[in-house]
This record gives structure tokens, sequence and C-alpha cells, in this order.
């Protein structure tokens, strides 16, 4: 009697079914490692893409194609969300375009392998601060050590300064997303967000994507249509669900595979050559951004 009177108004545990948090985490891993792929070797296949009609034309058909298709799919209600649910697909849908103008323009005047690294800086760079300045900053400088040695081909330094500096902006774009998109993930429903986001970018990238127009061909247009769905329709779709099976900090270690990725999407697809000082830099960069999330965990 005293043990029931004792228990009476407890609540009993909840019952947990072993190896569903694994489980989801296993398959966030996999959608990431799929969205990474897609994106490389999207991007290394754009090549002839971007030469022949341009970078901004070539990122506004994507962008355009992308919200069109997920639009149809999704179907989201427009006139149903909420002011901060529109400022959210406005900040993302910004983000998105300006990342992916950016990184297009970029891999057109530097080699792919280079373009990812750089890229990479931006969430690397976020994920180090986010935890504090301290001893953490050693990732950021072994991370900047690596890209040094994928910009030098053994005889000199490559690539040019514009370049560059388009992909240091794809690299804030990047570092932005990777939160905005969580946020996101969280403030709408299904791909909801993602849809809307999209409709948004394809808007702002409207304006530079019109400076190509001229050089644009209804075999271009198709072209690009299905360029649209590897980048940046299924990896932007894997990752907003992995974001949501997974942590931030698993999420940037698996994103610090990129870099490794665009120099094998660049050396096979591209015939870009890789010296042994660039792939001492790739692997720079990949320990650099695995190092500074696993210790900001």
């Amino acid at each position: 009697m005293a043990t029931a009177h004792a228990n009476e108004g407890t609540v009993p545990p909840t019952p947990t079914v072993p190896g569903i948090g694994t489980t989801a985490a296993l398959t966030g891993g996999l959608m990431c490692l799929l969205s990474m792929s897609s994106v490389q070797f999207g991007s290394a296949l754009s090549a002839p893409a971007i030469a022949a009609y341009g970078p901004f034309g070539t990122t506004w058909l994507r962008l355009a194609w992308a919200a069109f298709m997920l639009a149809i799919i999704v179907r989201p209600p427009i006139l149903r969300y909420t002011p901060a649910q529109w400022r959210m697909a406005g900040l993302l849908g910004a983000c998105m375009a300006g990342m992916t103008l950016c990184f297009f323009a970029a891999i057109e005047r530097i080699p792919l392998g280079l373009a990812v690294a750089i890229d990479f800086l931006g969430p690397l760079a976020v994920a180090t601060f986010a935890f504090g300045l301290g001893w953490r900053l050693v990732w950021p400088l072994i991370a900047a050590g690596g890209v040094l040695l994928l910009a030098h081909d053994g005889n000199g330094w490559i690539g040019d300064t514009t370049g560059v500096l388009f992909a240091f902006g794809a690299a804030t774009g990047w570092g932005l997303y990777i939160v905005l998109m969580k946020k996101a993930g969280n403030a709408f429903e299904g791909l909801q967000g993602l849809s809307m986001s999209l409709i948004v970018a394809a808007i702002v990238a409207t304006p530079f994507g019109l400076i190509d127009a001229p050089r644009m061909t209804a075999e271009g247009v198709v072209t690009i249509a299905g360029l649209a769905l590897l980048v940046p329709l299924i990896p932007y779709a894997l990752e907003m669900i992995a974001l949501r099976r997974m942590s931030t900090s698993s999420f940037g270690i698996l994103m610090s595979l990129e870099p490794a990725l665009g120099a094998l999407a660049g050396f096979l697809v591209l015939s870009q050559p890789m010296t042994a000082l660039q792939i001492m830099g790739t692997v720079l960069v990949v320990a650099a951004s695995a190092g500074a999330t696993a210790t900001g965990r």
C-alpha cells in the first residue's frame, strides 16, 4: 500500500525505442553525402553551360526552374503564411541567390577545387567563432593554409582576383545559408519553406540573369532545366530534411568533405589536375573543417 501510495501521481518514464536517434542521424548523413555529390558533380557538369550562356544567366534559369518544379510538387499556400514566415523565406531566398550567383561566377574563373575550398571557409568561420575565440582559431588558420596550397599549382598562383572574390562571396552566403535553412525548416511544414525561398531566390537573381539573357538559346533553357535538378533542387531539399534529423555540428562535420568532393569532381569531369601540394591543401581544409565542428559540439 505504501508503495502504491508513493507512486500515485508519478509520471512513468517515456519508453524509448532503441536505434531511432541513430537511424535518423544515419539517414541525415546519407542525405548530406548525396547532396554534396549532387552539388559538386552538378557544378562540374555545368561548365559547358556556364561557358556558353554565362554564369548569371545559367544561375538565374537554374533557380527559376527549381522554383517552378518544386512549387508544382509542394503547392505552397502563399496567402496563408505569416509575416514572420515571409521574412524567413525572403532572407533565405536572397541568401540562396547571392550564394549561387557568386559560386558559379567563381568556378567560371578558378578551378572547382579551389573555389569549393574557399567557399567552405564561410561555414568554417561561423562554426569556429560561434564557440568563442580562444584556441579554436587554429582551425581557420589551418584551413587558410590549405587554401593557399590549393591556389598554387607548383609553378605559380592560379585563378584571378575576381574569381577569388566571388568565391569569398559564396563562402559568406553559405555560412548564412546553413543557419537560415535550419530555421526555415522549423518554420514551415515539409518543403514549403524551401519552395517559397526558391521563388524569392529566382526573383532576386532575375536582374543579374538578364545580363546574360541575349546569350541564351532554346536548347540552353532545356539543358539548364536538367542541371537545375542536380543544383540546386535536389541538394537543397536533402539538406533541409537532413538538418531536421541531425545537429548543425554533425552537419558541419559531414560538409567538411565538400572540398575533397569538389577537387575530385574537377579532376574526373573537368580533367583539372592536382599536384601533391594541392592534394595536401585539400586534406588540410577537410581536417580543419572536421576539427572545428567536432571540438565545438
